[in-house]
């Protein structure tokens, strides 16, 4: 008998009741107690002394900080999962706002007790400290605790800090959520086949981009252009604001460089971002070859945006959910049996919300209840290869969760570069063994395609963001940069990444996408090239070893919060990161796939 799968998620697991849930508001009142309690602790602590007396801060109270502010990190994660789930399914409800609200409050408060108590890290003696990392529940944490209290250093006083902590919940975080409001307002009109009108939402529009009919995607990509033409000024507004605070905030804490917080945030250095960037660069004129031939396929000279993504042959066909999610359980258990039951516990058990709906956000995310020992993924599944790749790609980041469950909380945060190095190696997975087990040329030649549209997206889209966003920043420094002046730069960045092979662009890009918008993480973009590479590097070692790989797989997943990349890959991979020899090989796996291509279009 057919599986049969829900397409909406189950939150009331959980939380019963959404936004009214009477739990999740016991929930916020405990765990605002408990930052309560622990920055009046730190506060009074932090007045009993001076630098020259540091040593009245025992090992037994830097334990008893380091437990509180675990069980705190798990409830504030937990928390803002909760509400971003909400947030996203329904983006005009009003409760859920206020509870973000809260939340981004009560994380500023949580964010200033943590500058109290790194200060504390930074000022014990280094005799205490080693001695104190020795301690059988503190070793695990060692890697974070010498992080953070390295990172104490180069910050503001803890006074100053917790106060631009306070001051951004209404002006840095506020300029961030306004993005929420916009795309809640947006509206997008759609041509449908008996001749009236539809109205969709962002979410909706956005998956009529890559429709297989090119004129649907022409009017799609025009009304899309037109809408978020509509929200510019207001979108520059906010993305200002945005650039503006954090430029202010650097010069204060005396950071030169723009990318000195991301590459911090996920523990890379910039000789392995540049040595990245330049193996992209090299291996660039090949994807350029697929994108020619794929416009004498679609008989056009040269791609247009909306025709990056198109499909090409059976890949227009819709498929349904039940499907696609039978497909992604079985190409999974090709390499692990692990990840294959427990993505389709995922499907079963409602972790995922797919249903094709009015007034959900666009986009799609995975996010993680780890006091529930759950994830739960959001997306809008219209059928096409695209949110098949994307189903995947969310279960990869749900299944990194899962094997760090039982991990100490602090070891539990790794970064984003890294948790996109787990999505893209499942997808790979399903890609790479569709395609070979695809007998019809054309299935095999769109399914290749679809491969070749996510190394293009990781090779070229992504690095548009980049180079857009490091331009943008230098322009900001000298004043506000107009929506016209964003959408030129926008331009002039596809232009470059693309090598010239896309003919009309997408100035407006810049305001549609999330990414640009979110606070908690800056410079949202090369982190996803590096899992693309990264991934690529581990699954060609996974095809070498076989299905003896898959342990060896989550060994390296569980390191991922307790060393840098650089750490992680000479440990698991024997490779240095900060040189080109391993980038280039990784790109190079790329060129195998756009030679069959150009065979398979002869």
């Amino acid at each position: 008998m057919k599986q049969t799968y829900p397409m909406q998620w189950d939150l009331d697991v959980l939380y019963a009741g959404g936004s009214q849930s009477p739990a999740f508001a016991a929930e916020l009142s405990g765990m605002e107690a408990d930052i309560n309690a622990l920055t009046g602790e730190l506060k009074q602590f932090e007045g009993s002394f001076t630098p020259t007396s540091v040593e009245l801060a025992s090992q037994e109270q830097l334990t008893r900080w380091t437990d509180a502010i675990q069980s705190i990190l798990l409830r504030l994660r937990q928390s803002d999962s909760f509400v971003a789930c909400l947030l996203a399914q329904h983006v005009k409800d009003m409760r859920a706002i206020g509870l973000n609200d809260r939340i981004k409050t009560m994380t500023a408060k949580f964010n200033a007790a943590l500058t109290g108590f790194d200060e504390q890290l930074r000022l014990t003696g280094e005799e205490k400290w080693q001695s104190w990392l020795q301690q059988s529940d503190i070793a695990p944490l060692a890697f974070t605790l010498n992080e953070r209290r390295n990172a104490a250093r180069e910050k503001l006083p803890p006074s100053q800090e917790a106060l631009a902590g306070e001051l951004a919940v209404d002006g840095y975080h506020g300029w961030g959520g306004l993005y929420n409001t916009i795309v809640s307002r947006a509206r997008f009109e759609a041509a449908e086949p008996d001749g009236s009108t539809k109205i969709l939402s962002a979410g909706q529009m956005y998956n009529r981009l890559s429709n297989a009919d090119r004129s649907v995607r022409e009017a799609s990509f025009a009304e899309w252009e037109r809408e978020w033409g509509d929200q510019a000024e207001l979108c520059s507004e906010a993305l200002n604001r945005l650039a503006g605070f954090r430029l202010k905030l650097y010069d204060k804490r005396g950071w030169g460089s723009v990318l000195k917080e991301p590459l911090a945030v996920n523990r890379m250095s910039e000789a392995t971002l540049s040595a990245m960037w330049d193996a992209v660069n090299e291996g660039k004129p090949e994807l350029v070859r697929y994108l020619e031939r794929k416009a004498k396929l679609l008989g056009v000279p040269k791609l247009d945006w909306h025709d990056v993504e198109a499909p090409i042959g059976s890949a227009g066909r819709t498929v349904p959910y039940d499907e696609a999610a039978a497909f992604i359980v079985e190409r999974f258990r090709e390499f692990s049996p692990e990840l294959s039951d427990f993505s389709e516990a995922a499907f079963k058990d409602g972790w995922i919300e797919a249903e094709d709906r009015p007034g959900k956000r666009p986009g799609g995310f995975c996010t993680s209840f780890p006091i529930s020992r759950e994830t739960r993924i959001f997306m809008t599944y219209s059928g096409t290869a695209s949110n098949i790749s994307t189903l995947a790609h969310e279960l990869g980041h749900a299944y990194h969760q899962h094997v760090m469950n039982d991990l100490p909380p602090f070891a539990q945060e790794y970064a984003m570069n890294v948790a996109e190095t787990a999505s893209t190696f499942a997808e790979m997975i399903v890609a790479d063994s569709a395609l070979q087990a695809a007998n019809d040329p054309g299935e095999k030649l769109a399914l290749l395609d679809d491969k070749l549209q996510r190394a293009t997206a990781f090779f070229m889209n992504i690095h548009a963001r980049f180079l857009f966003e490091t331009r943008f920043y230098e322009k900001r420094r000298k004043g506000m940069v107009s929506h016209e002046e964003l959408s030129k730069l926008m331009e002039e960045a596809q232009h470059d990444a693309y090598s010239g092979a896309v003919g009309k662009l997408h100035p407006h890009f810049w305001a549609s996408k999330l990414h640009f918008y979110l606070t908690d993480a800056p410079f949202y973009n090369f982190p996803y090239t590096f899992g693309f590479l990264f991934s690529s590097g581990i699954y060609a070692l996974a095809k070498q070893e076989g299905p003896a790989f898959a342990a060896r797989y989550v060994a390296l997943l569980r390191d991922t919060g307790r060393m840098t990349v650089e750490e992680l890959a000479l440990k698991h991979l024997g490779v240095r990161l900060d040189e080109p020899g391993f980038w280039r090989q990784a790109v190079a796996l790329n060129s195998a796939d756009v030679q069959t291509f150009l065979e398979l279009t002869e």
